[in-house]
């Protein structure tokens, strides 16, 4: 075993120890599926949005996720508001830009967000992440077009580097960057594509990971690992069933993930390093 796969391992076993809280400000459509999802894994979900209340819930949280889904200006305010709070205390904050392209609201407040809060770690697909470094790219919804690893690997690039943050583009293959270096993980199924909130879970998911490394690199890979790799055993399990058959049964492979799991189901590539990890974030 490689040390990026036993520190990978290490770090799922310390978020089933640690059972990390994340505090999620996320859309309406997806917040049963993120706790159920969350509590799966074993972390600690809570959904907090009151301006009166996020700051003193981000600073107690393990990690704090922004999604943008189901926005308002009041919701963004009271995003900055948690945001500023984690930030002091030292807490990871992650920004899921659903939809930033789609409408001019969208784009300027995720870039607000970004202004004002320091963040550790952004998700989103191609068009998504293309928009917030300035790049026209078509979307429909919250849904894009699937591009090739290496053309995400440019946009996460050059968005981390923008931000300072790890920057992850999720499709096909996952791609995560740090500015410098960048990964490919292969694994997950088309399945999550038919269930919502696949991708706002995996946010939140990833915030688990965040909350128990300070290596936003390694979390970040980790999570995609054993994301992408429940996603593909629970496919496994429903292909002759469905998207309905196969949420279930995804939830349940959470619940079932080992240190060993990704191994058959995911892998982990480093095309431009010969070293594992990136920086800290």
């Amino acid at each position: 075993m490689s040390t990026l796969e036993q520190d990978i391992a290490a770090l799922l076993t310390k978020v089933q120890k640690a059972r990390p809280l994340v505090h999620n400000m996320t859309n309406v459509v997806v917040t049963n599926f993120t706790a159920n999802g969350l509590l799966a894994l074993g972390a600690s979900p809570v959904m907090a949005y009151a301006r009166e209340e996020v700051a003193d819930m981000a600073k107690v949280a393990g990690a704090l996720v922004l999604n943008i889904g189901t926005l308002s200006t009041e919701q963004v305010d009271a995003m900055i508001i948690a945001g500023k709070s984690a930030n002091l205390h030292g807490v990871p904050v992650l920004l899921d830009p659903v939809g930033v392209g789609a409408t001019r609201l969208r784009t300027e407040s995720a870039q607000r967000i970004l202004r004002e809060v320091k963040i550790s770690l952004i998700r989103g697909n191609a068009s998504e992440v293309a928009n917030l470094v300035g790049e026209v790219s078509d979307i429909k919804g919250v849904d894009a077009a699937e591009s090739s690893a290496g053309a995400n690997a440019e946009i996460a690039l050059r968005a981390a580097r923008q931000f300072n943050a790890i920057v992850a583009i999720t499709g096909k293959e996952d791609v995560i960057a740090d500015g410098v270096h960048y990964r490919v993980i292969s694994g997950g199924d088309v399945l999550l594509t038919q269930v919502t909130g696949a991708g706002c879970l995996l946010t939140s998911v990833l915030g688990a990971f965040a909350a128990v490394e300070r290596d936003m690199m390694l979390a970040g890979t980790a999570g995609l690992a054993y994301y992408g790799a429940a996603a593909a055993r629970a496919a496994e399990r429903t292909a002759s069933l469905g998207p309905g058959s196969f949420q279930v049964a995804f939830l349940d492979e959470l619940a079932k993930l080992h240190p060993h799991s990704v191994k058959g189901y995911a892998a982990i590539a480093e095309p431009n390093s010969k070293a594992a990890g990136g920086e800290s974030r």
